[in-house]
């Protein structure tokens, strides 16, 4: 570098180079090929991003519609950055400009459905025609979290998720507090059709004892959304170190449950409601399971065959005509 003037001109302001910007020009990698990569590369790279791209990282993350649909500048508004800090993630993460890292939202929104997005305005429309905005803002949020949840990324996701549950001896499903509804929910309705499967409770300090008997040839399903529960974490920490495959399923690809799993999921569950909604999950949860019965085995069917005989037969329903 050059000497342009005298020493006095320079002040130790003017030369010191932020913080930041030491991470913010880390070695650009490979530019992913998809949004789901793009989710994963930005989930790994995030507790090492500066302030600011962690900023614009967390908007990205979570707002991928968005990001497919607006301008740069809207977008820096909406996530409170600039222009420029966006453009420096789009290449941190290999993109040569912002707009080839926006084509990547642009392809994964264009192969999502359309009719639950159009069920989404029509409910707008009532809203305002209507002093009813609760009721009609819940539904709004429940069908814009669905209309996220089935997109072409998600679909492959689904059957990789059931073929390794069905190549998997064992099967644990963890939530607790919030989420437990889900993983009852999915030990319940796959125990039907697959009995390896396991709810684990961790009731009086028994989630070691439990999980002990999962080891490399299993599968661990976890639940979790923000905050996230010490004990879902606890349970992620010794499955692995067991060497059971965790399939997690979460809010975003910040949480601290996405590093180590084996497939990831993150649903929306945004809602006017207090508590977060589990609508997607649980839906979510039925494709999962409807992937096992369908391309699994025989015995499969079978089992479910089994198991609506035995109830009837213990008269566990009512018989009407």
């Amino acid at each position: 570098m050059g000497y342009n003037g005298p020493a006095s001109s320079i002040t130790l302001e003017e030369t010191r180079v932020p913080e930041q910007d030491f991470r913010d020009q880390a070695a650009p990698m490979e530019a992913p090929a998809g949004l789901d990569a793009v989710n994963q590369q930005l989930a790994e790279i995030y507790p090492d991003l500066s302030p600011q791209l962690k900023v614009a990282a967390g908007y990205v993350l979570e707002h991928s519609v968005e990001i497919a649909l607006q301008s740069i500048r809207k977008t820096a508004a909406a996530a409170e950055v600039t222009p420029s800090t966006l453009m420096r993630l789009a290449k941190r993460l290999g993109f040569e400009s912002y707009e080839q890292f926006r084509e990547v939202f642009q392809a994964a929104v264009q192969a999502g459905p359309v009719e639950l997005s159009g069920r989404a305005s029509q409910l707008r429309t009532l809203a305002s025609q209507t002093d009813d905005q609760v009721f009609l803002d819940v539904g709004d949020a429940a069908f814009d979290n669905i209309g996220r949840l089935f997109t072409a990324d998600n679909q492959a996701r689904v059957r990789q998720a059931a073929q390794r549950i069905l190549a998997a001896e064992k099967v644990a499903v963890v939530g607790f507090r919030d989420t437990f509804a889900c993983a009852y929910h999915f030990a319940y309705v796959g125990r039907i059709a697959m009995p390896n499967i396991q709810l684990v409770r961790g009731l009086e300090g028994g989630l070691l004892t439990e999980l002990a008997a999962f080891g490399e040839r299993d599968v661990v399903v976890l639940f979790g959304f923000e905050p996230y529960c010490a004990e879902t974490m606890r349970a992620l920490e010794i499955a692995r170190a067991a060497g059971v495959s965790p399939i997690v399923i979460t809010d975003t690809m910040r949480s601290p449950l996405v590093p180590g799993a084996e497939i990831t999921f993150t649903v929306a569950n945004a809602t006017p409601h207090f508590f977060p909604s589990i609508l997607s999950a649980i839906t979510l949860i039925e494709a999962i399971l409807a992937e096992c019965v369908a391309f699994g085995p025989d015995d499969l069917v079978g089992n479910v065959a089994r198991f609506e005989s035995l109830m009837r037969e213990m008269g566990a329903y009512v018989e009407y005509e």
